[in-house]
């Protein structure tokens, strides 16, 4: 489980965070909306202990980032595709991450038949597509099998093919019981995966409610769409109240 609790963070006078608080749940995908400078990324590297917060804490099961032994074998992330050596191989690449872990060739193998890079591993990934690049980032993130995964804009670059295969996976590894926690503009693609959203806007969140609630409440639910909602609340910044009710408590 992940725990943002009063997250507070200023960059040279500007608020990124004002006092964000929200759960990443296991065994659901949770959606992480807003438009750009939202606080969504900040959020994430906070949670990963990249950057520090000024205030309120972010633990994955309990514990800051910090103080996790074996990280990847807690919680896997992707916040940047392009982080990685251009001029190793993909297999390379996963042996080296796998390495300071203490995990074995077998596992990385493992992750490259996950994330359908096989036939593709003994190639140079500075070669590779942004889809394919992705595909490593998620390969990556599941080396230690961990049961907390952040996944920041996991679309980007997929074409249709990757992005069934995606809302697949993110749907298979909660159906396992691991909290997933994934950023995205593409609202349409939420509404087929995610089990909850949370929308932010300043730095702060202003819905925090399974998807079905969400639609449940809009205005027009009949026909009211997950965009239809996010464009509404992020439009006006106004807090939704009907906040799933078992999270309240």
């Amino acid at each position: 489980m992940i725990t943002v609790h009063g997250l507070r963070k200023r960059f040279r006078g500007t608020v990124a965070l004002d006092g964000m608080t929200f759960a990443v749940r296991p065994g659901q995908v949770t959606g992480f909306v807003g438009p750009n400078g939202a606080g969504k990324s900040t959020t994430m590297r906070v949670i990963l202990g990249l950057d520090r917060a000024d205030a309120g804490d972010a633990l994955i099961d309990g514990h800051p980032y910090r103080g996790l032994r074996d990280p990847l074998r807690h919680v896997g992330s992707l916040l940047d595709a392009a982080a990685l050596q251009p001029g190793r191989t993909a297999r390379n690449h996963l042996l080296w991450l796998a390495h300071s872990q203490g995990l074995t060739a077998r596992r990385v193998d493992e992750v490259l038949d996950q994330a359908g890079l096989r036939a593709v591993a003994r190639r140079r990934a500075g070669g590779f597509s942004l889809g394919m690049r992705q595909r490593l980032g998620i390969a990556a993130a599941l080396l230690g099998d961990p049961p907390a995964l952040l996944l920041d804009e996991p679309f980007n670059g997929m074409d249709p093919e990757g992005i069934v295969w995606m809302r697949r996976l993110l749907r298979a590894l909660a159906a396992e019981g691991r909290a997933v926690l994934v950023s995205s503009h593409l609202m349409s693609e939420l509404q087929e995966t995610a089990d909850h959203v949370v929308v932010v806007g300043r730095g702060k969140v202003i819905a925090d409610a399974p998807v079905a609630h969400l639609l449940a409440t809009a205005p027009g639910a009949r026909r009211a769409t997950l965009e239809d909602v996010y464009l509404a609340l992020t439009r006006d910044e106004v807090e939704f109240r009907a906040v799933d009710p078992a999270r309240a408590r």
